[in-house]
């Protein structure tokens, strides 16, 4: 299923739209702060020059969170766009259905209980989320794989997980234990090279690889009777799609921590800029970093000096941003089974 002339155009044009707005968002974080400094000192420091403390500053400080929001905004994104065309649910995503908080409990094992490098934290959330997918499609499978099945159970395993993570929070000393609360807020305000570095590693490939699985995860989306019948090996593409999507999540919180509604918000939010009947990874993967790019600005500016973690952004938007189309879904009668909420 390949999308009509008319929306692939009109998703160039978003895409197009949508980068502008990054990197409109990424010219404010770069050229404002609280530290004052100018655009002409700030250009100087890009291009090699300026001063020592105008180099951390910039260099250090302020050019490598905004990176980093860009790329797990993306990741994000597309791992949410992911999991929702797999379940053919738009309340599929990650942070719903139990990955996020496996993610996190592997990193919070890997933080607590052995004292964990970034190193150990980032393997940690990639076996958290890989370990939790499996149990929760052995769970769903015991009676045949269904989106709303798969959401279930995986909020059932979710829920029980979250129990564990607050369970190893408790067993920890106070200062261990702050920084683990903290970083389960989500947050990007002490990231730097050394995180960044490596997640712009995994995303060189997994993106084009979400890029390569969406033409017969579309295809799909009509059933999987229908994609076989097209060629589709609907098996082995689900396990693709779910490896890839899991590599993303698990990526992102390694950096950021768990980031809620960003993964659920921005593919049904793409999907109504593009209007497209499908899944859109590209849209998706912008928008999330732009997304994530300006609640980050907020979180930053909204109590400067003061700096609160980015999830708590992220998470009162996405409570209405469900508020908002709960209430014009009641309103316009909408059916969400065609995939918007």
């Amino acid at each position: 299923m390949r999308p009509s002339p008319r929306n692939a155009r009109r998703s160039v044009i978003v895409v197009a739209a949508l980068l502008a707005v990054a990197t409109l968002v990424w010219a404010v974080t770069m050229f404002t702060g609280t530290y004052r400094i100018g655009a002409g000192q700030v250009l100087d420091v890009l291009t090699g020059g300026g001063t020592a403390t105008d180099h951390f500053i910039v260099v250090d400080q302020r050019l490598p969170r905004v990176t980093a929001a860009l790329l797990v905004g993306a990741a994000l994104g597309v791992s949410g766009a992911l999991f929702q065309s797999l379940s053919r649910n738009p309340l599929g995503s990650p942070d719903l259905i139990g990955f996020t908080s496996g993610s996190a409990t592997g990193a919070l094992v890997i933080l607590l209980a052995a004292g964990g490098t970034s190193l150990g934290i980032g393997a940690g959330t990639l076996l958290g989320g890989l370990a939790t997918a499996v149990l929760v499609y052995l769970f769903a499978a015991a009676r045949g794989v269904t989106g709303n099945r798969l959401i279930l159970v995986g909020i059932a395993v979710g829920a029980m997980l979250a129990s564990v993570n607050d369970y190893l929070i408790t067993r920890a000393d106070l200062e261990s234990a702050e920084a683990a609360k903290a970083w389960l807020y989500g947050s990007l305000n002490i990231v730097a090279w050394p995180q960044v570095t490596p997640l712009a590693a995994a995303l060189i490939p997994l993106l084009p690889l979400a890029l390569a699985i969406a033409r017969p995860l579309r295809i799909m989306e009509m059933g999987d009777d229908t994609a076989a019948a097209l060629g589709v090996e609907v098996g082995r593409t689900r396990r693709r799609a779910l490896g890839i999507g899991i590599a993303l999540t698990g990526v992102a919180i390694m950096v950021a921590g768990p980031i809620g509604f960003l993964a659920l918000a921005a593919p049904q939010l793409a999907r109504r800029l593009t209007r497209a009947p499908g899944l859109t990874v590209l849209p998706t993967a912008v928008l999330g970093a732009v997304l994530l790019a300006t609640a980050d600005l907020a979180a930053q500016r909204v109590l400067a000096p003061f700096q609160i973690p980015v999830g708590l952004v992220t998470g009162a938007i996405g409570g209405v941003y469900l508020l908002a189309h709960l209430a014009r879904t009641r309103r316009f009668g909408i059916d969400t089974r065609r995939g918007h909420i």
